[in-house]
């Protein structure tokens, strides 16, 4: 791709309506931030059918301006309500609310919003330095690799993305079954698909997606609508005191730099999610800070720290989604359906056959950093505000705006029962702790990973001595192997705990 082409790709990012564009998802993803209940995964699942209209670019830019949006909005209902807009946000409300307890309820804000703004922007660039090379070798996969790849992936998220390993595998397994429903790719036969002529092209994604993710999230918010968590609202004040110095922010780069790099590398690894990395980067700063005992009791740095590296995990974990075409998150997951839906396959491919889609993107993501900023900066009380909204007005609308997209995708009736289906399928997952992520990287990644072994048995004619002269595939295939082993022993030894009750050595 030439320099010119580059050049309009950034340009095509730049211009007045791409900014409308993105603005309007990052605008929508802070107020959806800081309502809590709902989240990052929610509001994506219910934007997508928004996007059918549009442009392929308009599309993936406007749902990458809300993700981007929505995690920086939930750090407000965390610092003015103690409650998190999204779990990964809980870190933040560590010393995020004891600080605005103090009387410095903006100054805490603030500090929120210029690490998520700068964790998010180092992350973007991370992001396209890494992509690009990666697609360009993986292009030079074939299916052996990207088999073993892709076989390594689900196992590792399986392990990584949940409490239990078991409990990863048993999400796996139902997303590869709901991924193989429709026509053989190969033999043209019917499978699962019980005479139901809507399910020959397979599942669904949208349906699924609402149903599992925002239907279901309103039906545990249902559940628990007469259990009143949150503290009072703290009103935002214009004390001298609670206005940020240079000074005091200054003292805070070092913290969102080291939590940047965390979140980075937690995103980058599928599976592992912002909550892992908020976490990871909260206790990085604590263990590292001259004084640990002021964390929890409103010390600006765990307010960076939670903040920077929630923001840095979303653009890091489109590095394997661009380099290889596997969701490293619920919300690259959905990206994924996006795409699908206004045909392009995302992953390595794009870099052959949409480069300048690629590019425009990359440069998009850049300018959702800066309006992120803009947004959060000057609709501070805007969004204090928006933390009031009572549950009874939220969980109705979110309720018609998923049913809505449903009929305005065309689905009919069958569509309205499969989203009341996996809205069933997604509480009880939520109820009893299944991961979302390994259900649903599994379900994308199926078709792809049914492709490749299957193309993989037919070039080798059934001869797995094959992969002794495929270096790449084989370390994979032996990583995977050792990370089974590796995961069974530790599930056994949590049980083998949890039976005797005591630590063993």
């Amino acid at each position: 791709m030439g320099v010119d082409a580059i050049f309009n790709s950034f340009a095509a990012a730049f211009h007045y309506e791409s900014i409308v564009v993105i603005l309007g998802g990052v605008l929508l993803g802070y107020i959806v931030g800081v309502i809590p209940g709902l989240n990052r995964a929610v509001a994506i699942a219910i934007a997508i059918p928004l996007t059918f209209y549009m442009s392929a670019y308009a599309a993936i830019a406007f749902l990458i301006g809300l993700s981007k949006g929505t995690a920086a909005g939930s750090a407000v209902s965390a610092i003015l309500l103690n409650t998190p807009g999204e779990p990964s946000s809980a870190a933040t409300c560590l010393d995020g609310y004891p600080m605005a307890n103090a009387g410095k309820p903006r100054k805490a804000l603030k500090v929120g919003l210029l690490a998520s703004v700068i964790g998010d922007l180092l992350a973007t660039l991370l992001l396209i330095a890494v992509a690009i090379p990666f697609a360009s070798v993986a292009l030079k996969f074939g299916p052996y690799e990207l088999a073993a790849i892709l076989i390594f992936a689900l196992v590792f998220i399986a392990g990584m993305a949940g409490g239990s390993f078991l409990k990863g595998l048993a999400a796996g397994g139902m997303g590869v079954i709901l991924g193989t429903v429709g026509l053989d790719p190969e033999t043209g036969t019917m499978r699962l698909a019980f005479g139901y002529a809507e399910l020959m092209e397979g599942v669904p994604i949208l349906p699924l997606v609402i149903g599992t993710l925002a239907l279901a999230e309103m039906f545990v918010q249902l559940d628990e609508y007469r259990r009143n968590k949150g503290g009072s609202v703290i009103k935002l004040g214009k004390e001298a005191d609670d206005d940020l110095s240079w000074q005091e922010f200054k003292g805070t780069l070092p913290t969102i730099f080291k939590s940047t790099g965390v979140g980075a590398f937690v995103g980058a690894l599928p599976g592992l999610g912002p909550s892992v990395g908020a976490f990871m980067a909260y206790g990085l700063a604590m263990r590292t800070d001259k004084d640990p005992d002021s964390f929890g009791k409103g010390n600006p740095k765990g307010i960076a720290a939670a903040e920077a590296s929630d923001n840095a995990v979303i653009p890091a974990s489109y590095i394997p989604l661009f380099g290889l075409g596997i969701p490293g998150s619920v919300s690259a997951a959905l990206l994924v359906g996006a795409f699908m839906i206004h045909g392009i396959q995302v992953g390595p491919l794009m870099l052959r056959d949409h480069p300048e889609m690629l590019f425009t993107l990359f440069s998009g993501m850049i300018v959702a950093s800066v309006l992120m900023l803009a947004v959060g900066w000057f609709g501070l009380r805007l969004f204090a505000k928006v933390t009031s909204v009572p549950s009874h007005i939220v969980i109705p609308v979110v309720i018609f705006l998923c049913l809505a997209g449903i009929q305005v995708q065309g689905y009919g009736t069958f569509g309205l029962i499969t989203v009341f289906v996996f809205a069933i399928f997604g509480y009880f997952l939520k109820k009893f702790d299944y991961s979302f992520v390994t259900f649903l990287v599994a379900f994308i990644v199926t078709p792809m990973l049914e492709m490749n072994l299957r193309q993989s048995v037919i070039l080798s004619g059934g001869d797995i001595a094959i992969l002794l002269d495929r270096p790449i595939a084989l370390t994979f295939v032996i990583f995977t192997v050792l990370l089974v082993l590796h995961l069974t022993w530790s599930a056994y030894r949590q049980w083998l705990r949890k039976r005797l009750k005591a630590p063993i050595a």
